[in-house]
């Protein structure tokens, strides 16, 4: 029982007598910087002070470049989160996921400008939507697997796109403009959309975090490792990949009713592939279905290009050497999620203690 207690651990190789790790002094090293990110990673504090830094931002620095930087960030996240509970954690690759963002920015801009609703109003109506576009596609395409599903929702992205680029009502070539925000509060109107923008994505960060660590989560996983064999053991994987779609679905959408409240205008041209594929490269580069991990690379995606500015005509190269080089030397991602399902300590010790 103690030797399989050290195993479960996945500690050194090493055991000896009395089940007892032993390591050498670099591997000891070595795991003890990991368990040290690890801790850091897995304390309850650490999304909490992350959050309370977001809500923090406009009394550290409320200038309208960095409140306009740092709407643009956390709408990447929330885009991010949504993509990673597809990619991440069921392992759906998605190339068209700019084509919810686009259904959320167009249903809330159509409702808000030629029918007068408040912006807030539109939310149900952006999720019945996105919600609706996901069972058009996920539900006769969901059955296929690897390239064949990237290049349905690559085709999937693009219909929406020019759909929305021919139709009269969603404005053609022009799109829509004069798309009001959510009110200012009695603050300056940046700010508050700023304020209501950060609730919104933490609320969608920890929800999305609880999901994974959830039964739904743990089926997710599992259909992602092997699907055959979920299938197998009992899981429904044509119904818990589509409940992911959905869910990323939802994100997408209200995602894109924060992008039209900031930008007041929208068409065609900002819901290209280019979306799609910087979404997806923040999922890889932070680590799939790692939920800090993908925050980290949205924020990564998002603000580079900016802190890089100075540096003018050779910043988006330097930001793909740098992306280079991180995919090059850390190929899992800046915060990997953890492999493995959670066990208590003590209910081990006790296990192995027997």
């Amino acid at each position: 029982m103690a030797y399989a207690g050290a195993v479960e651990e996945r500690g050194p190789a090493n055991v000896a007598l009395g089940g007892r790790g032993v390591a050498t002094p670099a591997a000891s090293g070595r795991t003890t910087a990991g368990r040290a990110l690890s801790g850091v990673l897995a304390s309850r504090w650490l999304g909490p002070c992350v959050a309370l830094a977001a809500l923090a931002l406009p009394y550290l620095n409320s200038s309208t470049y960095v409140i306009q930087i740092a709407v643009d960030a956390l709408i990447f996240v929330m885009l991010a989160v949504g993509l990673n509970i597809v990619v991440g954690y069921c392992g759906l690759l998605d190339l068209g996921y700019a084509a919810f963002f686009a259904i959320g920015a167009y249903t809330s801009g159509l409702l808000s400008t030629r029918f007068g609703w408040p912006l807030l109003a539109t939310i149900p109506v952006v999720v019945a939507a996105a919600v609706l576009g996901g069972l058009l596609i996920g539900g006769p395409t969901l059955r296929l697997r690897s390239d064949y599903l990237a290049i349905v929702t690559l085709g999937f992205g693009e219909i929406i796109r020019i759909t929305a680029n021919n139709l009269d009502v969603t404005g053609g070539p022009n799109g829509l403009y004069g798309i009001p925000g959510f009110g200012d509060f009695g603050l300056r109107s940046d700010i508050a959309l700023y304020w209501v923008t950060a609730v919104v994505v933490c609320l969608a960060v920890l929800f999305a975090g609880r999901l994974g660590r959830g039964r739904l989560g743990r089926a997710w996983r599992f259909v992602r490792e092997d699907e055959d064999a979920a299938e197998a053991m009992g899981i429904h994987t044509y119904k818990v990949k589509f409940a992911a779609y959905i869910a990323g679905a939802v994100f997408g959408g209200i995602a894109g009713v924060l992008f039209a409240a900031h930008q007041t205008a929208i068409s065609p041209p900002s819901f290209n592939f280019l979306w799609s594929a910087l979404i997806l490269m923040a999922v890889v580069l932070g680590g799939m279905g790692s939920t800090p991990g993908v925050v980290t690379g949205a924020l990564a995606i998002s603000l580079l290009p900016e802190l890089l500015r100075g540096a003018e005509n050779w910043r988006y190269l330097i930001f793909g050497l740098l992306l280079i080089a991180v995919m090059i030397f850390r190929p899992q991602g800046l915060l990997p999620a953890r492999t493995g399902e959670a066990r208590r300590r003590g209910r081990r010790v006790r296990g192995g203690a027997s």
